[in-house]
């Protein structure tokens, strides 16, 4: 008795063909638990020598990518390009992604104040802070979801000054044609030294300015070998001497800034991270479905093949699997 398939599950005439081998992405990080290898993480990385020229590339980083808050040292950036005065801890603040810890919060009510404005200017969307630490105290203190506890409201709140120092639309200054989000554009672009491929929203509302991996490293190289009084060195200073107030007090990029003199590190969400070395060599690199738990280990690897030796990378790489309270595993990178 001959057997047929149903129809329903017979295969599409036109089904495409499986994507090739060099269609995917490489295995960045594995996921290993008990001794088992039981998933991966894809994605693209690009690394620069301190001249510029690219000495290692896997994937595609010349495909264009959201860099999401990567993109913060350019916003900061625009902001003092804009006029705006900033230094220190709120130049630092201003292009920050940052736990929502009290000094936090605190200079950001301030740098609003400053410029006659408040919490209620801000159109980031409320929130718990972000290191789970400090969300757990902050809801235990009967609290709840607020604009300036989101991540980005330091950057918001630079926006908005600058907006408020040039007479610009306070309600209008997420729009990306508003003259602040221009000036954002135009130094993504000239730092990237390629043109924005795309813009779309990000999570905070700000326009977000999609470009290549290898753009992003160049940008932040550019930061840091940038001629000193220049807005990019002036941002890539006051981040490399206050990382505090860019990550938070537990965070990887405030590590990594604290043990490296001159380093300017900054992750972005969807698992984008972009870093240069004072002497110019950069790198940055996205990992494909967005953990972020691959970070720590991709980039000690990255670092680790640039020629970083501080015992900062062990921290970095980190990245344990628990099973039953204890660690049982670990992410691992696997190039």
């Amino acid at each position: 008795m001959s057997t047929t398939v149903p129809a329903p599950f017979a295969a599409p005439a036109c089904a495409s063909a499986p994507a090739s081998a060099s269609e995917i992405h490489p295995v960045l990080a594995e996921v290993v638990r008990s001794g088992f290898v039981e998933g991966h993480h894809r994605g693209s990385l690009v690394v620069l020598a301190a001249d510029g020229s690219v000495e290692l590339a896997l994937g595609d980083p010349a495909a264009p990518v959201f860099p999401r808050s990567s993109n913060k040292p350019m916003q900061a950036a625009a902001v003092l390009r804009a006029g705006l005065d900033l230094a220190g801890e709120r130049l630092a603040l201003a292009a920050a992604s940052h736990s929502g810890e009290s000094f936090h919060l605190d200079l950001a009510r301030t740098m609003l104040a400053d410029h006659g404005l408040t919490p209620d200017d801000l159109q980031t969307p409320p929130d718990l802070p972000l290191d789970p630490a400090e969300a757990e105290t902050y809801l235990a203190a009967g609290q709840v979801r607020d604009k300036v506890t989101m991540n980005c409201s330091g950057k918001h709140a630079a926006m908005l000054a600058a907006c408020a120092l040039n007479g610009w639309s306070l309600r209008t200054y997420l729009d990306p044609a508003h003259p602040l989000q221009r000036i954002v554009h135009t130094v993504v672009e000239d730092a990237a030294g390629e043109q924005v491929a795309a813009v779309g929203t990000d999570g905070c509302g700000a326009p977000l300015m999609a470009i290549s991996l290898t753009g992003l490293a160049r940008a932040y190289r550019s930061f840091v070998l940038a001629p000193e009084g220049s807005a990019e060195r002036r941002v890539a200073d006051a981040m490399a001497a206050h990382p505090e107030y860019v990550a938070g007090t537990r965070r990887p990029d405030t590590w990594l800034m604290r043990a490296v003199p001159g380093a300017l590190s900054k992750m972005g969400a969807e698992a984008v991270q972009a870093v240069a070395l004072p002497d110019g060599r950069a790198l940055a690199f996205k990992i494909d479905d967005g953990a972020t738990r691959a970070l720590g280990p991709v980039l000690a690897r990255c670092l680790e093949r640039m020629g970083v030796t501080d015992p900062v990378l062990a921290r970095l790489a980190e990245a344990r699997l628990l099973g039953g309270g204890r660690p049982v595993g670990e992410i691992r990178a696997a190039f």
